[in-house]
């Protein structure tokens, strides 16, 4: 499904206007991201259901997914440092979507990911932290006379239960589900994605390959190409992974050419580089 037809930048006229009649009001030391598109004659952008931005560090590709990001109200979960003109450059883009409208907009990022590799790492030691508070306290029931009145049932019941169930029995029951949670951060970050992305929507995702084993992000590749053909969502993407650049009929823009154009993704100076390096240790791979 295609929501998002087209997009349109700033071109070098529009840009100068936001410039000069900001500049009137105080002095800015800092442009961006003004002239970071138009230099490269970048600006219109036709999306499919699946579109690629591309490029080296510096080369913009973040940018554009947070100018889209805010310029369609997408919900994010990071923080967001804008330049002085970020929103002014954002407030003059135009797009155009479909008449459907999707169910949701959400932009996913490297460190969104991240946050909840440390969630998950707090969820665990807060869960380690409770074991050991428990087995101590099994240990006190168990070998240790209580004297309490019987009216206090809650003493009573861990005194039974600590000498008449194992001490990891006596642990299970009162943790609950506050079970450990025991998946690698490379599958901790790819469910992180599947159970983020749902139906009938719109995602960015910024350098989602962080964080993901190359076995991982062919899943999330596998994935997200089901997501299109099955659940009726559209991607927005930024990477230079190759294995996501390969993503089945994905419209990929070259930020590194000038101008920039859309490219195979075996076109791409990020891929060629991939297939030079093992080409040239081919020999290594031969039993």
């Amino acid at each position: 499904m295609i929501y998002l037809r087209n997009f349109t930048l700033l071109d070098d006229q529009q840009e100068y206007a936001i410039a000069a009649y900001q500049e009137q009001r105080r002095i800015f030391n800092n442009y961006y991201p003004l002239h970071l598109f138009s230099s490269k004659e970048f600006q219109n952008i036709k999306f499919d259901a699946i579109t690629i931005f591309c490029g080296g560090n510096g080369s913009g590709k973040t940018t554009l997914i947070n100018m889209i990001a805010e310029k369609l109200k997408a919900t994010r979960k990071s923080n967001l440092n804008k330049g002085a003109f970020f929103d002014y450059y954002v407030e003059a883009c135009q797009y155009e979507s479909a008449l459907e409208d999707p169910t949701e907009i959400k932009l996913l990022t490297s460190d969104d990911v991240f946050d909840y590799l440390l969630d998950i790492r707090s969820i665990n030691s807060n869960v380690n932290r409770k074991k050991e508070k428990l087995g101590m306290e099994y240990m006190n029931y168990k070998y240790n006379e209580q004297n309490d009145a019987f009216d206090q049932y809650e003493k009573i019941r861990n005194t039974y239960d600590a000498k008449n169930k194992t001490m990891s029995k006596y642990i299970r029951e009162r943790l609950g589900n506050n079970t450990i949670i025991e998946q690698s951060n490379g599958e901790s970050a790819l469910l992180f994605f599947e159970r983020e992305i749902r139906e009938d929507a719109i995602y960015l995702l910024d350098e989602p390959e962080n964080s993901l084993s190359v076995q991982n992000q062919i899943k999330l590749k596998q994935f997200i190409e089901e997501s299109v053909r099955f659940y009726n969502c559209q991607f927005i993407i930024s990477t230079h992974s190759p294995f996501l650049l390969k993503l089945q009929d994905a419209v990929i823009y070259d930020l590194d050419a000038t101008p920039v154009i859309t490219k195979k993704w075996s076109a791409l100076e990020n891929v060629k580089l991939y297939y030079q390096f093992f080409k040239e240790n081919e020999d290594c791979f031969k039993e």
